[in-house]
C-alpha cells in the first residue's frame, strides 16, 4: 500500500492542472482499491455547493453538471462532519439524495472521507461498489491516507488552475488569493516580473512568443550545441566504456531529434509559447510520463530527460541574458528571493516583493524593511511562473497576495496605499521632536540596522540611537570571513554616522535560518540548534576578531555598545566577558587608546527570561528580542505560513514573560530595551512603555508612527491600559483593544489596516 501512494502522490504532484490531478486521482484509486467507482466532489466557496469534478464509474457526462449543497446527501454530511462516513447501503441512508443521470443506482456500499487543507474541507473522496458490504478498516485507512497526502497537491493545484493564461483578447480572469508570511508591512499594487534562477525548469515562468522565428532559432541553437557536447564527452570516454554503455549517448542524441523533444519543442513555439516555455512544458510533460512506468529503468529515463533539458536550457539562457524591462511599480516574484535580485532592479520602479519560499527574517527581508518595500514570504501555493505581467496586489501588513483583483479589491487597496501615503507625510513634521507623552514622559526611540545605507534613512526619521546592529550582514554579502580591518571599516561608518549617539552591535548571529554560504550550518532543528552565542563562543578566533574590529572602530567615538545573541546560561555570559576583556588588554597593549564599552544581553529564550537578574549583575544592559522569544514561548516558527497564524506577540504569556524581564531587570539598576517586532508598532509601543522598557527599538520606517502614538497619549492612560489588559486572556482581543484605544484617542491612521475577507 505505501508503495501504491507514493506512486500515487508522485504522479499526482507532476500533473500540470486541477482537471490532470482530479482524474488520476479517480483512476489509481479506483484501480489500487479494486473498486467500481471512485469520484471527487470539490467545494466551491463562491457558490457554496459540492461539484462533482472527476469520476471513474459514473457517468461522465454528469462532471461539473452535478453538485451538492452542504446539506445535501451524504457527501454533504461527510463534509459537515469532517470525518469519514462508511455504508453498507447508502441509499437506506436518511441523507441519501439520488442523483439523477450519474448512475450511481448500481452501487450500494459506500465509503466517503474529507479532502482537508489547513483546516478547510476541501472537498469528499469517494468510493463505491455495487455489493451490499462495508469496506474493511484497511480500506478506510488507506482512503483516509491518501486523502490527507493529496489535500495538499489539491489545495495547489487549485490555486495555479485559478490562473489561467492570458487569451489573445486579454479576457478578464477571475481574482485569486494566496496567503504568506508578512515579511515588511505596506501595500504595493503593480505588475509582476518574475525572476528565475538559471538553468531551473520549474522557474521558467510564461511567456508569449513575441517574434516565434527568432524563438526558434535560438532553441535550435541551443540543441546543436547540446547535441556536440553529448557527442564530444562519448568521443572521450569511448575508450573507457563497453559498447552498450556508449550507446547511452547515441540514446541522448535521440531523443534530442526533431521527432522527439525537440519537434514537439518547435510546434509549442509556434502555438505561441517563447521557447524556455516551450521546453519546461515538453520536459514536464515527458518526466511525468517515464515517471508512471512500472519498469524501475524506463522510469530512470526521467533524470535523462530532466538533465538535458536543463542543458539546453543553459545554453539559451546564456545566448540570450534576461534582458527584463522593469515596469514601473514592479513587484518581484521569485521562488526565493535573493539580495542580488533587489539590487537588479531600479529603485525608483521597485514597489513590493513576493517570494514563494524564504523566511521573514532573512537577509532579503531584512533588507526590504530597511528600505520600506512591502513584502511577502512563504507564499508557498503561489503558482509563481504565471505570474509575469499580471496586476498584482500585496498585503504586507496580512501576508496577502491577490492576482487579477477585483474592481473592489483594487479601490480598497488603492486607498489604502493613499492613506499611508498621507500619514507618511504627516509624519514628516515629528522628526526632531521628542517622543514624549501628553503628561511629560519622555521614551527614547532607537532603531534597528543592518546596512549603512539605514543609517540615513533613520537619521531622517529622527531617530535617537542604534539598539541593534546586525553584524551578519556584513558576513553574508562576502564569499569569505571579512577581516579584522574589513570590519573595522564596517563598524567604523554605521558608529561614525550616528555619533555620538549610542550604536548597539550585535555579535555574529548566524545559524537557525541565517546561514553563511561559506560556514554551512545543516541541522535538522536549526531553531534549536548551533546559532547565535554558542558559533562564537566555539569559535572562539571568529568572535576575537569581530570584537576587537568593533573596539578598534570606536575609538575616539565612545558610542559603542556590544550585545551578545541567543544567551542561554550565566556560563555564556561570563566567557565572553572574558574574551571582551582580552580583546580590550590587547588592543591597549597595541598602543589603543580604548575603554571597555558597555555589554548587554539579549533576552530570546524562554531559559534567559527566568536569569534576567542573574544577568543583569555581569552586564551593563539587557535586550529583549521578542520575535524570538514570541515564537519560542509559543513553540510556533513565525515564518512557518502552515502556524503562522498562531503567532500571537500579544499572546497573554508572551505580555507577561516581556512585563517580567522589565521589572526584574529594573530590580538590579540595569537599562532594559526591546528590539523586536511589537516595539514597531504603536500599539505595542504603547504597551511596552507601560510596563516599564527604558528603550524601544524598530525599524526606521515605523519609527514616525510609534513617535505619534506616544506623543498622543499620556503615561497614566498608558498605565490603565496594561491594567485592563492584566485581566484578558485572549490574543486577538488585546490586540482589538489595542487598535480601539488608537481609534479613541484619534490615532486611527496608526493601525493596520484591515480588508475583510
Amino acid at each position: 500500500m505505501l508503495e501504491t501512494l507514493r506512486k500515487i502522490v508522485q504522479e499526482v504532484s507532476a500533473a500540470p492542472d486541477l482537471d490532470t490531478v482530479l482524474d488520476l486521482i479517480v483512476r489509481r484509486i479506483q484501480r489500487a482499491m479494486r473498486t467500481q467507482m471512485c469520484s471527487v466532489y470539490l467545494f466551491d466557496a463562491k457558490k457554496q455547493r459540492y461539484t462533482l469534478m472527476a469520476t471513474q464509474g459514473l457517468n461522465k457526462e454528469s462532471v461539473r453538471m452535478v453538485s451538492l449543497s452542504p446539506s445535501e446527501g451524504i457527501v454533504g454530511l461527510v463534509g459537515a462532519r469532517a470525518e469519514p462516513i462508511n455504508l453498507e447501503d447508502a441509499a437506506s441512508h436518511p441523507a441519501f439524495i439520488y442523483l439523477q443521470g450519474t448512475g450511481e443506482e448500481r452501487f450500494h456500499s459506500f465509503l466517503g472521507v474529507p479532502i482537508i487543507h489547513q483546516r478547510d474541507v476541501l472537498g469528499v473522496l469517494v468510493v463505491q461498489q455495487k455489493e451490499r458490504r462495508r469496506f474493511d478498516e484497511n480500506e478506510e485507512a488507506f482512503l483516509v491516507t491518501v486523502s490527507a497526502q493529496l489535500a495538499g497537491v489539491i489545495a495547489h493545484a487549485e490555486a495555479t488552475g485559478s490562473i489561467h493564461a492570458i487569451s489573445g483578447n486579454h479576457e478578464r480572469v477571475a481574482e485569486s488569493r494566496f496567503e504568506g508570511v508578512p515579511a515588511a508591512s505596506g501595500v504595493a499594487i503593480g505588475t509582476g516580473v518574475v525572476k528565475a534562477p538559471p538553468a531551473d525548469l520549474n522557474a521558467v515562468p510564461d511567456r508569449v512568443a513575441t517574434d516565434i522565428d527568432a524563438e526558434i532559432a535560438q532553441f535550435n541553437r541551443a540543441l546543436a550545441a547540446v547535441r556536440r557536447d553529448i557527442r564530444v564527452v562519448g568521443r572521450s570516454l569511448a575508450k573507457r566504456l563497453r559498447h552498450e554503455e556508449q550507446e547511452l549517448f547515441d540514446v541522448y542524441l535521440r531523443m534530442l531529434d526533431d521527432n522527439a523533444l525537440a519537434g514537439e519543442v518547435v510546434e509549442r513555439i509556434r502555438r505561441g509559447s517563447w521557447a524556455q516555455g516551450a521546453l519546461r512544458d515538453v520536459v514536464k510533460a515527458h518526466v511525468r510520463e517515464f515517471n508512471a512506468m512500472d519498469d524501475p529503468y524506463l522510469r530512470e529515463r526521467a533524470t535523462d530527460i530532466r538533465d538535458l533539458g536543463r542543458r539546453v536550457l543553459a545554453y539559451m539562457q546564456e545566448a540570450s541574458p534576461s534582458q527584463i524591462e522593469y515596469p514601473d511599480s514592479t513587484i518581484l516574484v521569485a521562488d526565493e528571493l535573493t539580495p542580488a535580485m533587489l539590487g537588479e532592479v531600479p529603485t525608483d520602479k521597485l514597489a513590493g516583493l513576493v517570494s514563494v519560499h524564504g523566511a521573514g527574517n532573512s537577509h532579503a527581508a531584512i533588507l526590504a524593511r530597511s528600505m520600506g518595500i512591502p513584502t511577502v514570504m512563504g507564499v508557498v501555493d503561489l503558482p509563481y511562473t504565471q505570474l509575469d505581467g499580471r496586476t498584482l496586489i500585496l498585503d504586507g501588513y496580512s501576508g496577502r497576495v491577490f492576482v487579477n483583483p477585483s474592481d473592489e479589491v483594487a479601490t480598497a487597496y488603492e486607498e489604502i496605499v493613499r492613506e499611508d501615503r498621507e500619514v507618511a507625510a504627516g509624519l514628516e513634521q515629528l522628526r526632531d521632536k521628542p517622543a514624549e507623552t501628553t503628561d511629560g514622559f519622555r521614551m527614547p526611540l532607537w532603531v534597528n540596522t543592518g546596512l549603512i545605507a539605514d543609517v540615513e534613512r533613520s537619521l531622517e526619521r529622527g531617530a535617537e540611537g542604534i539598539g541593534l546592529y546586525r553584524t551578519e550582514i556584513p558576513f553574508m554579502v562576502k564569499d569569505f570571513f571579512p577581516s579584522e580591518q574589513e570590519q573595522t571599516q564596517t563598524y567604523r561608518e554605521q558608529l561614525e554616522a550616528f555619533a555620538p549617539r549610542p550604536v548597539t552591535m550585535r555579535t555574529l548571529d548566524i545559524g537557525g535560518d541565517k546561514a553563511l554560504p561559506y560556514f554551512p550550518i545543516s541541522e535538522e532543528n536549526p531553531f534549536l540548534g548551533w546559532r547565535g552565542i554558542r558559533v562564537t563562543l566555539d569559535h572562539p578566533e571568529i568572535f576575537l576578531v569581530q570584537v576587537r574590529a568593533m573596539l578598534r572602530a570606536a575609538e575616539g567615538l565612545d558610542n559603542l555598545r556590544i550585545m551578545l545573541p541567543m544567551v542561554t546560561s550565566v556560563h555564556e555570559v561570563d566567557e565572553a566577558n572574558r574574551m571582551i576583556d582580552r580583546a580590550v588588554r590587547e588592543l591597549r597593549e597595541e598602543g589603543l587608546i580604548t575603554d571597555r564599552p558597555p555589554v548587554g544581553v539579549m533576552v530570546e529564550v524562554p531559559a534567559a527570561v527566568y536569569q534576567v537578574r542573574r544577568f543583569a549583575r555581569r552586564v551593563d544592559f539587557i535586550s529583549v528580542g521578542s520575535n524570538d522569544l514570541t515564537q519560542y514561548l509559543l513553540a510556533v516558527d513565525r515564518n512557518n505560513p502552515r502556524v503562522a497564524g498562531l503567532y500571537a506577540p500579544y499572546h497573554p504569556s508572551v505580555l507577561r514573560a516581556l512585563e517580567y524581564i522589565a521589572k526584574e531587570a529594573h530590580k538590579e539598576s540595569v537599562p532594559v530595551s526591546i528590539c523586536g517586532e511589537m516595539a514597531a508598532d504603536p500599539g505595542g509601543a504603547i504597551l511596552l512603555m507601560a510596563m516599564g522598557y527604558d528603550v524601544l527599538s524598530m525599524n526606521a520606517t515605523n519609527l514616525p508612527k510609534v513617535k505619534s502614538a506616544i506623543r498622543g497619549i499620556s503615561y497614566a492612560r498608558a498605565g490603565e491600559l496594561l491594567d485592563r489588559i492584566h485581566r484578558m486572556d485572549d490574543a486577538e482581543d488585546i490586540h482589538m483593544l489595542l487598535r480601539n484605544t488608537l481609534q479613541e484617542l484619534g490615532l486611527g491612521q496608526l493601525t493596520r489596516p484591515v480588508i475583510p475577507d
